[in-house]
């Protein structure tokens, strides 16, 4: 059987500069060129071939829960938690106490927060 890796996460959202601005300053990633089309998609590079495509969808009712999220992880995890807060970016467990992260079964720390559209952004230390 072929192996498969993740391309892209593609995301509708309301207002495409100011995804791009808080995507860039919280992950520092790099717009990278939309070659797919000539439409206002926007690209970021995640990394390792990854990408973030962001589709602009200003009327798109955008409906979503902590359970439908995508994951980054980091080696500089406290650093990362102490950058949300200096950003004033809520962020939460997974039962939903705020400003707390937590920690899985198998020693992971994660927390979660939401981006400007209301996506669930899950960042981990599983590295």
């Amino acid at each position: 059987m072929s192996k498969f890796f993740i391309n892209h996460i593609a995301l509708s959202v309301k207002d495409v500069d100011k995804s791009i601005l808080f995507y860039q300053k919280l992950f520092d990633l790099n717009e990278i060129e939309n070659t797919a089309s000539n439409s206002k998609t926007r690209w970021l590079s995640i990394g390792n071939g990854m990408q973030l495509h962001l589709i602009p969808r200003p009327n798109a009712l955008i409906k979503t829960n902590k359970a439908v999220h995508f994951a980054l992880s980091t080696l500089g995890f406290e650093a990362f938690v102490l950058q949300l807060k200096q950003m004033n970016i809520e962020y939460s467990d997974w039962p939903g106490s705020t400003f707390n992260d937590y920690i899985r079964k198998d020693g992971i720390q994660q927390v979660y927060f939401q981006d400007p559209d209301a996506y669930w952004i899950e960042v981990n230390n599983d590295i």
